[in-house]
């Protein structure tokens, strides 16, 4: 019986990756990260499951493909960890025809190569990476797990887009991202996930979605990973009206717009000093500019909170995950400050120590701080795709 199971989540310059066991228990067994790939100064990081460094190499590596051969070396050949049975990964959309896990297979990479206009920033990279280990490992089952799948119940109204009807038959329609982050969360929730429920899954990439009895209602996240909240570099919801300006007053093209939206605005835009969360936080006292796009992130945060306790009618529990989500203190505490009408109070105490529940005793709206695991949920999935198979 299939064992093992490597997990590959993709960045624009990154691969983060883990090797699971699923079996009796659920283990990680390894994981790590690759990072300025392409870049002069590449850098790859090994744990074991117990979170000891085994690697820590200065290298650079110029692709995806010599990315995932130096990855697969190091664990499999150096450190001796087992081989894995199927490989996992993570994609950040499959348009309107994939959605449930799919094994990978010529037939749909040249399916999914046709998509990738929906996520210019995503997709790119996440492909190479499975070509990369068709080539290296052409033995290896692959899957790949879509973080538009969690959304697609959603109702109709949580997905039609105020656009000629004609464009909603050719799959213009809003997706919904982040999806594997909150199966999980979900599933932590259990029995609490029951009334009205808001995840703020807040990183680099930042979204929100509302359920009701664990169905999701609506997300901030629509069409693209570019929209919803102000995240990194990304600028979220924007008036169409300003690209239309930008390119018909200041020669915009499609490019020059791509790297606007996608690399230059969010957090990075906004303080023109990083697009790193924790750094903006060290500086705000010093840098009006970083005290600004934190102030601005935190104010369209709390503005959707409110926009979808009104899609649920109130709102029971507040979750927050994500690098920002789970470790940023002073983003949540402004996030939730004005937000007492809807019955929640925080503990200043438990929030800055990132506790479980950082919400008062006497607060109606339980607030928590709950760390996601995209990794064990891309696991889940493949073992579940194999076992199906046989």
């Amino acid at each position: 019986m299939p064992n093992h199971y490597f997990c590959i989540n993709c960045g624009s310059s990154s691969i983060k990756f883990a090797l699971y066991y699923l079996g009796v228990n659920e283990e990680i067994i390894a994981q790590g990260a690759v990072e300025g790939i392409g870049l002069p100064d590449g850098w790859l990081w090994l744990n074991d499951g117990a979170g000891n460094r085994l690697s820590d190499l200065k290298i650079q590596l110029p692709d995806n493909n010599r990315a995932i051969e130096l990855i697969f070396r190091q664990v499999i050949e150096k450190h001796n960890f087992p081989a894995p049975d199927a490989v996992g990964h993570r994609l950040a959309h499959g348009g309107p025809d994939h959605l449930a896990p799919e094994i990978v297979t010529p037939s749909l990479m040249k399916e999914l190569n046709a998509l990738i206009s929906l996520a210019p920033i995503h997709l790119p990279g996440e492909l190479s990476c499975i070509e990369a280990v068709s080539e290296h490992y052409p033995q290896l089952t692959q899957v790949v797990c879509f973080d538009t799948f969690f959304h697609h119940q959603m109702p109709e109204m949580g997905k039609l887009l105020p656009l000629d009807y004609h464009l909603k038959q050719e799959g213009i329609h809003r997706y919904g991202f982040h999806g594997l982050s909150y199966e999980y969360i979900t599933g932590i929730l259990g029995a609490s996930v029951h009334g009205r429920v808001i995840i703020a899954h807040l990183g680099s990439g930042s979204s929100m979605t509302a359920l009701k009895d664990g169905a999701p209602q609506d997300t901030t996240m629509g069409f693209s990973p570019l929209g919803g909240l102000m995240m990194g570099t990304r600028c979220g919801d924007l008036d169409p009206g300003i690209i239309l300006y930008l390119m018909d007053e200041k020669g915009y093209d499609l490019r020059h717009l791509e790297k606007l939206l996608y690399q230059h605005s969010g957090l990075i835009g906004v303080s023109g000093i990083s697009s790193d969360a924790k750094t903006l936080l060290e500086q705000q006292n010093t840098e009006p500019h970083a005290a600004q796009a934190i102030e601005l992130f935190c104010y369209t945060a709390r503005k959707d909170i409110g926009a979808l306790s009104a899609v649920l009618g109130g709102l029971d529990t507040l979750v927050f995950t994500g690098g920002i989500g789970e470790r940023a203190a002073p983003v949540r505490w402004s996030i939730c400050d004005g937000l007492e009408y809807l019955g929640l109070k925080l503990d200043s105490k438990k929030n800055n120590a990132n506790a479980d529940t950082i919400s008062t005793n006497d607060s109606a709206c339980s607030v928590r701080v709950i760390p996601t695991n995209e990794d064990l949920m891309i696991a889940r999935h493949t073992r579940a795709l194999l076992l199906k198979r046989r």
